[in-house]
């Protein structure tokens, strides 16, 4: 019997790109096979991101390509896209199924049946939630079940959070990912990601546990941990609470009481935070290295400032979303913080850690943003220690406060102001790579370019840099900073066992 083959397609951020993770395992699983592009799979998920109108556009564009390269192929569009606008996406020529978020976790039963890929396709009756039916089998009767043609349910009664490490297709064999929360009790009035993620959730700290252990078995010596909310990890585990956790392939019951509700900035007396599960990661784990992604402003406590800055064993990079620097900005988009208290975070990390790679999300063309606005963002830019920044151009979601806003700012002006900051951005990039020159830094080699005669790392400080000679990725090393090429630091090694390789290429 041929095996089906499966290939899956992520876009957007790490905590997509970790749910294609697990549902990789899931499909594996299950006996099937993992194409090596998608022209040669009988079934491809596109796991698709909807942040901005870009992200939506890009997962058409890519439902089109695969009728062309494969028409044959059936097609599943589940994701974040798939939540918010699932219709428009069924509508689509070529399309299969559509399956929202809420019901993600079941896609390998949805695509293979329950017990095995012969078995057929599930019946409506084994899905959970509402389920909008599909067409019926075609006229070859090649399905022997209707199947849903969308399933979507409700976000906010999802409660499972799919895990698996996230491996980055260059860098395979260092830096796995793991999305140890997912979800958003916020209500930033731009985003459209607590509708289509649902309440903030996180995975158990044994859970954690467990997946790091597996990961430094297997040899990996750098973990980084992320979350749509990191910061926010552990307060639905909290006692008032149930935080219900499930495998992939376990179906939540729609018969399954709700959650109590609870407020996040009220912990209780067993509640749990990041700094707890950081220092579990460092006390029950041998990881070498532990890289935090993206952590709230409001949610780099002192504690966790001085945990970062004071363990050899936390990589010094702290990325702090900053969207604005005008307080009427930020109040128009429900940010929970002011700039005064921004700032204060930003220079209590660079004072903790002179060394540390510091970086933001920052938004431009936010609704209503004034030239005056938009340059008191610009002035705190240029103030602040940033060695880097991600600099977005709002869009506008369907569904979110901002989108209706009379005050749009014109395409071309947002432009301009994303412009400005990125310069800002690269001046002070540029600024740090220099202030590094003649130093040592650590760094982790990911792996060999140019035909060995160069080899690529990843400074413990989230810089990139090149080593003479051809390392073994996945490798701990000291470098000497000599010189900046672009945006390549240029490094000697000053560990032992790498020095006679590095001189040997000279």
């Amino acid at each position: 019997m041929n095996v089906p083959r499966f290939y899956i397609e992520n876009f957007g951020c790490r905590a997509t790109q970790a749910d294609g993770a697990a549902l990789e395992r899931q499909f594996l699983e299950r006996g099937l096979e993992r194409a090596q592009v998608a022209r040669d799979a009988e079934i491809v998920v596109l796991n698709t991101c909807t942040v901005t109108a870009g992200a939506d556009k890009d997962a058409r564009a890519s439902i089109r390509r695969l009728q062309r390269v494969n028409p044959d192929c059936q097609i599943l569009v589940t994701g974040c896209y798939a939540q918010r606008a699932p219709e428009e996406l069924a509508a689509l020529p070529g399309v299969t199924w559509v399956v929202g978020n809420s019901h993600k976790h079941q896609v390998a039963e949805i695509v293979t049946g329950s017990s095995s890929p012969s078995s057929g396709f599930v019946s409506v009756a084994q899905l959970s939630g509402p389920v909008h039916l599909g067409h019926p089998p075609d006229s070859e009767g090649r399905l022997e079940v209707v199947t849903p043609e969308i399933v979507v349910g409700d976000i906010f009664a999802h409660t499972e959070l799919m895990a698996a490490p996230v491996f980055e297709a260059a860098n395979e064999r260092t830096r796995p990912n793991l999305k140890v929360q997912d979800g958003c009790d916020n209500r930033c009035s731009f985003c459209v990601i607590p509708y289509v993620r649902g309440q903030s959730r996180s995975l158990p700290e044994e859970r954690v546990l467990a997946e790091v252990r597996t990961l430094v078995a297997a040899g990996y010596r750098e973990v980084v941990i992320s979350g749509i909310n990191l910061g926010r990890w552990g307060r639905d585990l909290a006692v008032g609470r149930r935080s219900l956790v499930v495998s992939e392939l376990e179906p939540f019951s729609a018969s399954d009481p709700p959650e109590p509700e609870a407020s996040p900035e009220r912990p209780t007396t067993n509640d749990q935070r990041l700094v707890d599960l950081i220092l579990a990661i460092l006390a029950k784990t041998s990881l070498e290295k532990l890289r935090i992604s993206s952590v709230e402003p409001m949610d780099w406590s002192d504690e966790l400032i001085e945990l970062v800055a004071s363990s050899p064993r936390i990589a010094k990079h702290a990325h702090v979303p900053m969207q604005s620097g005008s307080d009427e900005v930020l109040r128009r988009m429900h940010r929970k913080y002011r700039p005064w208290h921004y700032r204060e975070k930003i220079l209590k990390i660079r004072m903790a850690m002179p060394r540390a790679a510091i970086g933001a999300d920052v938004m431009v063309g936010f609704p209503g943003e004034t030239e005056a606005e938009f340059a008191e963002t610009r002035r705190m830019i240029e103030e602040l220690p940033f060695t880097y920044l991600h600099v977005f151009t709002y869009s506008a979601r369907p569904g979110t406060p901002a989108a209706d806003h009379k005050g749009q700012v014109p395409v071309a002006i947002a432009r301009k102001r994303n412009g400005v900051l990125r310069e800002i951005a690269s001046a002070k990039k540029a600024a740090f790579l220099r202030s590094l020159v003649g130093t040592e830094v650590e760094a982790i080699t990911l792996h060999s370019g140019g035909g060995s005669d160069f080899t690529e790392a990843l400074t413990d400080n989230y810089l990139k840099a090149k080593i003479a000679g051809g390392i073994e990725p996945n490798q701990w090393i000291r470098l000497r900073v000599e010189a900046v090429e672009g945006e390549w630091l240029m490094g000697r090694p000053t560990t032992p066992e790498f020095v006679e390789a590095y001189e040997c290429a000279e």
